[in-house]
């Protein structure tokens, strides 16, 4: 389906698959209540993790990341033109499940899942950085942060100018959406990776 029809429906898909509050669903399925009511009231995988169960947490990282990288697979049998269009639904719809009154995750694992279907290198490459900078500083927060940063230059570097275009756009929202744990980490109050 190609033109202004196939990029309408890629951008449907990709906003209701990206809207799919997997951490939700996933501790509420495990008996863990509302992970809205945990930790830092997030659905994402470093919120799950605070529950204590790392594999709910790792299954989270892979559901959230996948259907970032379904979307974008998905939009590109439909026409190549709404593949950027339909990433970003993605991304907005987890940040804005209409399923949550619009209030959803912080898009890391989606934004990593867009990355490596958009190219394996530039995604390979996000990863490294992602999970180098968690190992070495263990916060999850500066790990998402420096990940976002270096995308938009992998991003243009690797694929082109407009896939670096929407990587800079997902890295201001990842930006925005970390705005009260840069304000942790400047007073040393952010948690580190595992801590509950």
């Amino acid at each position: 389906m190609d033109g202004i029809p196939g990029v309408i429906l890629a951008a449907f898909v990709g906003y209701l698959l990206g809207s799919i509050p997997f951490g939700l669903l996933l501790t509420k399925a495990a008996g863990l209540g509302d992970i809205r009511g945990i930790g830092s009231g997030n659905i994402g995988a470093t919120n799950v993790l605070r529950t204590g169960n790392k594999w709910l947490a790792l299954a989270t990282l892979l559901l959230d990341a996948g259907k970032g990288a379904a979307a974008v697979f998905i939009a590109r049998s439909i026409t190549p033109d709404a593949v950027l269009i339909a990433a970003a639904a993605a991304f907005f719809g987890h940040l804005h499940p209409m399923w949550l009154n619009f209030r959803g995750g912080k898009g890391v694992a989606v934004f990593l899942g867009i990355a490596l279907a958009i190219n394996l290198w530039l995604g390979l490459l996000c990863c490294g950085v992602w999970l180098l900078t968690g190992v070495m500083f263990r916060y999850s927060s500066v790990a998402a942060l420096a990940a976002a940063a270096i995308a938009p230059v992998y991003a243009m570097a690797l694929v082109g100018l407009l896939e670096g275009v929407l990587f800079i756009l997902l890295a201001l929202m990842i930006f925005l959406r970390h705005t009260s744990n840069i304000r942790r980490l400047l007073r040393g109050e952010e948690p580190k990776i595992g801590q509950k």
